[in-house]
């Protein structure tokens, strides 16, 4: 009988099921961009949609809507490989208690505080593998990259270190600034950044890139 795995295995699994890049892209990024919609067009949401106004504001919407387009990302998840990533399973779930705190008590602290606590515990996740020698990272890129084992120690600091500046730069762009600045930046500012330092990390990449078998 061969053994079930409800999370995604090990990137040097042979039996791990792999995922079109793109689309795994798509699954990570759409309930950001739902939540940045919904928060953007609430109104005309709730004009075309009476029911959403129960719910309250336009961050109250894209809260609700956010926590639904993550259950649909993780249940597509499910269906195409029949395991569930690890970070955003852990994403998700955040986005779920902090969300349902959002709309139960109707405070926008805890949607805004999601990013913080999110990204304190990916980088905390990531320091803390390498304390016991797990380099993580390859989890989350391994579909993109093929590295060997100093290479992906190297990014996995990186990105962890990387995941606690995000957190603090969050910290300060919401308790600093209004809902609609913290929401543009937090689609339209986090994202380049990420970008931009993905970009920085491919001498390191190419560095440590392990070369293809041949078929």
């Amino acid at each position: 009988m061969s053994e079930k795995h409800i999370f995604e295995r090990d990137p040097a699994d042979p039996k791990r099921k792999e995922i079109n890049p793109l689309l795994k892209l798509a699954l990570e990024l759409g309930p950001l961009m739902v939540f940045f919609f919904a928060n953007s067009r609430g109104e005309w949401l709730v004009e075309r949609f009476p029911a959403l106004g129960e719910l309250g504001g336009p961050l109250f919407v894209a809260t609700a809507l956010f926590m639904a387009a993550t259950a649909i990302a993780l249940t597509a998840s499910w269906i195409l490989t029949r395991t569930l990533p690890i970070m955003p399973l852990v994403s998700g779930v955040v986005v779920f208690v902090f969300g349902a705190l959002t709309l139960y008590l109707h405070s926008e602290i805890f949607i805004k505080m999601k990013p913080t606590i999110v990204n304190t515990l990916f980088g905390a996740v990531l320091l803390g593998g390498l304390a016991f020698g797990k380099s993580l990272l390859g989890y989350v890129f391994d579909s993109a990259f093929k590295l060997d084992a100093e290479g992906w120690r190297k990014l996995t600091l990186r990105w962890g270190l990387f995941f606690i500046f995000l957190a603090v730069v969050n910290e300060v762009v919401w308790r600093m600034f209004s809902t609609d600045t913290w929401v543009a930046f937090k689609v339209w500012g986090i994202m380049p950044i990420t970008i931009l330092f993905t970009m920085s990390q491919m001498p390191l990449i190419m560095k440590h890139s392990l070369e293809e078998p041949m078929k």
